[in-house]
């Protein structure tokens, strides 16, 4: 995170009083009102596969790129795909199974596919442009966290260190299966039950990682957390890979980023650490709720979502401080 803040140091300020979220806050998407009730959320996201199956891996990355819209309270409107794929490769199927598996997601969620841009390019990439809509008061951003506010996460996390695993073939099928059920599901019951409880904030988890998606919505929120380690959810499978050490190098650089800004208990194993910094692929949304309401949002959650789990507080303090316990 540092180095990226070191290269946005160049980006301007908006100054256009219709540009409601830029990038100043980090936050999920892009939001620009166009009438008094109605804003644009837009966003963008691609990546190399992450699992070996192409169907697969088209149905998680629609689901990361809409999920970025859940994020923000948007309803999403259509898709865009983008492309990187090598066209000596376009006969043997691979890239039509990816686009079938976008269209099913994006589908699902009430988007069409109305188009798109490829490149030939000699490693496969594949991603979206996400396009939704939302009232100008109910934008959901990163920066609304107050004290006092419970922490609640709605997908259970260890997709990185799965698919560090895939990569050498030491993921069993189960837990390939686990992961890609998780990856792939849409975060918009989610969104719904948040939306539905007028939470605080909200995020969602991915490439920085559990902490580092919290800490961005602290430092945005100028407040700390305390989360209970042994509350977060794991994917089945994760936490034994991590202890056979496939743990990617983004993890470690993850840590390294926020060294300053954790304190962990002296309980909390090197595997543990590893796990809530992993890189996530369209992992769950990060919440944050007062706990007058946090009941009604367990109970809409119960059962349509892969997990909805308690994580913590939000407190006063460093903002972007965490501890870990």
């Amino acid at each position: 995170m540092a180095e990226l803040a070191q290269v946005l140091r160049h980006v301007v300020p908006v100054e256009d009083p219709n540009a409601l979220v830029g990038h100043s806050t980090r936050d999920d998407a892009a939001v620009y009102r166009v009438t008094e009730d109605k804003a644009i959320a837009v966003t963008v996201d691609f990546f190399t596969p992450i699992v070996d199956d192409p169907y697969d891996f088209g149905r998680i990355a629609a689901a990361n790129a809409l999920s970025d819209l859940y994020a923000m309270g948007a309803r999403p409107l259509f898709v865009l795909n983008l492309v990187g794929f090598p066209r000596a490769l376009l006969s043997e199927g691979a890239l039509e199974e990816i686009l079938r598996g976008s269209n099913e997601v994006a589908r699902k969620a009430g988007a069409p596919t109305l188009g798109g841009h490829s490149i030939d390019d000699a490693e496969p990439k594949f991603g979206m442009v996400a396009v939704g809509e939302v009232h100008p008061d109910n934008i959901m951003t990163n920066a609304g966290a107050r004290p006092g506010d419970a922490i609640v996460l709605t997908k259970p996390i260890g997709s990185g260190v799965i698919a560090t695993a895939i990569k050498d073939g030491a993921a069993t099928q189960d837990v390939v299966s686990g992961a890609v059920d998780v990856m792939s599901t849409l975060n918009q019951t989610a969104a719904n039950a948040m939306l539905g409880v007028n939470a605080h904030a909200a995020t969602d988890v991915t490439g920085f990682g559990l902490l580092g998606h919290l800490h961005q919505m602290l430092v945005a929120s100028s407040v700390a957390a305390r989360i209970q380690a042994d509350s977060v959810p794991l994917i089945p499978g994760s936490r034994e890979l991590a202890n056979a050490g496939y743990v990617s190098g983004g993890t470690q650089r993850n840590l390294e980023d926020l060294a300053h800004m954790l304190d962990f208990a002296e309980t909390i194993d090197a595997d543990t650490r590893a796990l809530l910094s992993d890189p996530q692929t369209s992992g769950g949304l990060l919440i944050c709720i007062p706990p007058t309401r946090l009941d009604q949002l367990l109970s809409d959650l119960e059962g349509k979502a892969s997990a909805a789990a308690v994580l913590g507080l939000i407190v006063n303090g460093n903002p972007g401080h965490i501890n870990v316990e």
